[in-house]
């Protein structure tokens, strides 16, 4: 199985590298530093703070974007290209062709979580910038296997990074979406608050806490605890596993 996935896992890197992608990924890190360079010269106080939250909130996105329109678009014209049918001819599992897939693919996203964590370490302290890192790389891990879920399921370059953009938004915003549904302005519980909040817990526990991961905070204040960053770990095995299984499912139930 190794044999398959390997060579796979290889070509898509060296796909990555011929796209350019890490010349973007520095690119946006030169932008984001002469950016935060001029905030320097602007802010009264806390400058450095300033200069790693903005930093860090830009680099996370583009990292995000970036990667999920790499494996969308990549897949997309594997399957213009014939290419996964001509792969699939061979005498190898579908799911070697996956996995390898998501190796490549994991390969990117930890490539892009050390390229945009590297300069962070000029703000905030070294073991910050690298927990937040590592935090970055989960995440990034999470935005693969949905990317590879969608673009398997829909096939389309437009459809696919529109489902995984409103799948990103919705995570990373749940947690005050719940807030704003536990707390309404109004002190009468009427009927319809009475629906909207099952169903807002409910879509909250099937979608990971991206809210709760890569915190700016663990630049600028303290490092997460060892209870946080366990639940960001365990929230990223068990996504992927559930992402994995789905996307490898839509694999094999295709006709080719």
């Amino acid at each position: 199985m190794l044999q398959a996935i390997l060579p796979i896992a290889r070509y898509t890197l060296l796909e990555a590298l011929r796209n350019r992608l890490f010349w973007l990924a520095l690119i946006l890190v030169a932008a984001g530093l002469g950016f935060a360079q001029f905030l320097q010269q602007v802010a009264i106080t806390e400058s450095n703070q300033i200069q790693a939250t903005l930093l860090a909130a830009l680099v996370r996105v583009g990292a995000v974007f970036m990667l999920a329109s790499f494996v969308v678009t990549s897949m997309v014209r594997e399957f213009n290209d014939k290419v996964m049918e001509l792969i699939l001819s061979r005498p190898i599992p579908r799911s070697s062709y996956f996995f390898g897939k998501l190796a490549g693919f994991s390969l990117v996203a930890f490539a892009l979580a050390l390229i945009f964590s590297l300069p962070l370490a000029l703000f905030a302290p070294a073991p910050r910038v690298a927990l937040w890192g590592a935090s970055l790389a989960c995440e990034l891990l999470i935005v693969t296997a949905v990317s590879l879920f969608c673009v398997l399921s829909l096939t389309q370059v437009m459809s696919a990074l529109a489902a995984v953009t409103g799948f990103y938004l919705l995570a990373r915003a749940i947690g005050a979406l719940q807030v704003i549904a536990a707390n309404p302005l109004s002190d009468s519980m009427v009927l319809s608050q009475q629906f909207i909040n099952p169903v807002v817990d409910a879509i909250a526990f099937v979608l990971p806490g991206l809210d709760r991961m890569t915190q700016t905070a663990w630049l600028i204040y303290a490092a997460p605890t060892s209870a946080e960053y366990l639940g960001v770990l365990a929230q990223t095995a068990v996504y992927l596993l559930l992402l994995c299984s789905a996307a490898l499912f839509d694999l094999q139930r295709k006709n080719f």
